[in-house]
């Protein structure tokens, strides 16, 4: 076993001891679980994230911790780590000018609507796009379906239930906080849940963008994958963007987040709006054509 080298002035006042090999560990772990990029300005953020897992766990060091984990390969520990290094920032109709867009996209096609929400965190981007294509239809069963999907069990605990603080709509019309919410009661004041209509439209399952296959066999006329390509690097990206392909109907819509740029990754798309890509050309219809959906689960 490697020896732990002791503590620097600067580490002194910490619970665990944690150096920079501790730092090269987990982001080698977590870029091979995860395709997580950590960047050296980080290692504050992994230490304070990752110290919660040792107290949870009993362990009294990251080199014990870390070699537990890479024994196990996979389990709960696991994905703890997992969930402990995924950042969820997101809020209700979070870059705003994409959902008039989704709009009229879907507003004129026929038979079933299905999306993607590549990267759901705690479900208040999937509930907008519901609450999007309800407006599109005018009505709260609109012929939808959306696949919401995250690497973090946590995060989609807390979309599939569908509850919030009130605070989180206070930026949401009053007509679609009346439309689309159900405020709490009693016990449950301050609190808003999702109405049940929003959460039939959507799926919300487990999902690692990184894996060898995915657990999808549909094609999607949108796809949303905003401000998750961040975290990985341009090859990583680029395998993702490839694995879309044969997902996406021949006019389906890709959105990314606002400082992403798919335009470097890949020539397979095209700019169609501010971050909305469609497919590129014809050539991509006939890769599509020739590896129809193989990444069934």
């Amino acid at each position: 076993m490697i020896k732990t080298p002791e503590r620097s002035k600067s580490d002194a006042s910490k619970e665990f001891a944690f150096n920079a090999h501790d730092f090269d560990r987990v982001r080698d772990l977590i870029y091979k679980k995860a395709g997580i990029s950590l960047a050296d300005s980080k290692q504050e953020m992994v230490y304070s994230r990752l110290a919660r897992r040792l107290r949870a766990t009993g362990i009294s060091s990251f080199s014990e911790y870390l070699d537990n984990l890479e024994c196990q390969q996979s389990g709960a520990e696991w994905e703890a780590f997992t969930n402990a290094l995924t950042t969820n920032l997101t809020s209700f109709f979070r870059e705003e000018h994409h959902f008039p867009i989704l709009a009229e996209h879907i507003a004129k096609r026929k038979g079933p609507i299905n999306i993607w929400c590549s990267a759901s965190s705690t479900g208040e981007e999937p509930y907008s796009i519901a609450m999007t294509v309800c407006e599109a239809f005018g009505t709260l069963k609109p012929p939808a379906h959306i696949v919401a999907t995250d690497i973090d069990t946590n995060v989609l605990a807390t979309a599939s239930r569908g509850v919030y603080g009130i605070d989180r709509i206070e930026k949401l019309s009053d007509e679609r906080a009346r439309k689309f919410f159900l405020k709490g009661k009693g016990e449950q004041e301050g609190l808003v849940r999702v109405r049940q209509e929003l959460r039939d439209l959507i799926t919300f399952k487990q999902l690692n963008l990184l894996a060898d296959s995915w657990p999808l066999n549909t094609e999607f006329d949108a796809i949303f994958c905003r401000n998750v390509m961040i975290y990985f690097d341009k090859p990583t990206q680029g395998k993702i963007l490839k694995k879309f392909l044969p997902l996406m109907k021949q006019d389906a819509l890709l959105f990314a987040g606002h400082s992403e740029n798919f335009l470097y990754v890949s020539d397979d798309f095209k700019l169609k709006g501010k971050t909305v890509y469609e497919l590129a050309s014809a050539h991509v219809a006939n890769v599509r054509a020739g590896s129809r959906h193989p990444h069934k689960g």
